[in-house]
């Protein structure tokens, strides 16, 4: 058994919070610049060089690249033969979330009391936390500040089975389509297929962490992402909306089984600005 301090995890959290919104992936800053290659409206090839300049100012400058900061959501995969020690797991996470934003002169977003005062929590807690148990000894961590824009555009839907393949193409595109310019495309386009109602939202968020440019190891679910990504480009809104080839830097399909009588379908979609950051402790 091995043990891993409270202490570090604080801090670990709270780097990730600063890095995930003062640094872009390099993957989608790849994705950014071959989405100028492949074309776009003379305002979406505008936008997508701005988007790529704003970038590298908050790396160079170390402040955040958007102005929404997000809601800190993190994913912890906590191996069954770590110990954690000097504490409780959650309020950890919670202190580093506290910590980060506060160190980091990152905007504090959330509110308590949702549907009344809606009085600021001042210190962008708490995190949303979704724990799997894995094997091994080792806990790695992912901070993922999910924009309000974006995150208000995930969808839900209940198939019947006998809609199938079709069917989950039609709720996917139509769900991006009447987005259009709100969530800052271009877009990535997390779907879940399968499982519960729950669960399947889940699995869109999850798709969204998988490195841009690495289709589903699954050849018939790549084949799905590909066809995907194919119909949610020729919707034509392009970056910021202004029109183009370039909707969604790429669409990421994750399944489970499901019930008989169920196919539900997911969709989470992240802004330009898709900033996760990941460690192993």
């Amino acid at each position: 058994m091995r043990s891993i301090d409270c202490a570090q995890i604080t801090e670990t959290v709270a780097q990730l919070a600063i890095e995930a919104n003062y640094v872009l992936g390099a993957d989608v800053k790849a994705a950014l610049r071959q989405a100028l290659e492949r074309g776009s409206s003379p305002q979406g090839k505008q936008v997508l060089e701005q988007l790529l300049e704003n970038a590298e100012i908050a790396e160079q400058e170390r402040v955040p690249m958007c102005q929404d900061t997000g809601y800190a959501v993190v994913f912890l995969e906590l191996g069954q033969e770590a110990h954690i020690i000097g504490g409780y797991l959650y309020d950890a996470v919670q202190e580093g979330i506290r910590r980060g934003y506060r160190e980091g002169y990152l905007r504090k977003s959330i509110v308590a009391y949702p549907f009344t005062r809606r009085a600021n929590t001042k210190d962008n807690t708490p995190a949303v936390i979704h724990t799997e148990i894995v094997p091994g000894d080792s806990l790695k961590i992912t901070v993922v500040p999910k924009g309000a824009g974006s995150e208000n555009m995930s969808r839900l839907f209940m198939l019947i089975p006998a809609e199938g393949v079709e069917g989950i193409k039609r709720v996917v595109v139509r769900a991006v389509d009447e987005a259009g310019p709100n969530p800052c495309p271009p877009v990535i386009v997390g779907v879940g297929i399968g499982g519960t109602a729950e669960m399947v939202m889940l699995l869109a968020k999850k798709a969204l962490l998988r490195p841009l440019g690495e289709p589903n190891p699954d050849p018939e679910m790549a084949a799905l992402e590909h066809d995907l990504g194919q119909a949610v480009n020729a919707l034509g809104i392009g970056p910021a909306g202004f029109g183009g080839r370039v909707t969604a830097l790429a669409v990421h399909v994750e399944s489970f089984p499901a019930h008989i009588a169920s196919l539900p379908v997911g969709v989470n979609i992240q802004c330009n600005a898709a900033r996760h950051k990941s460690i192993v402790l």
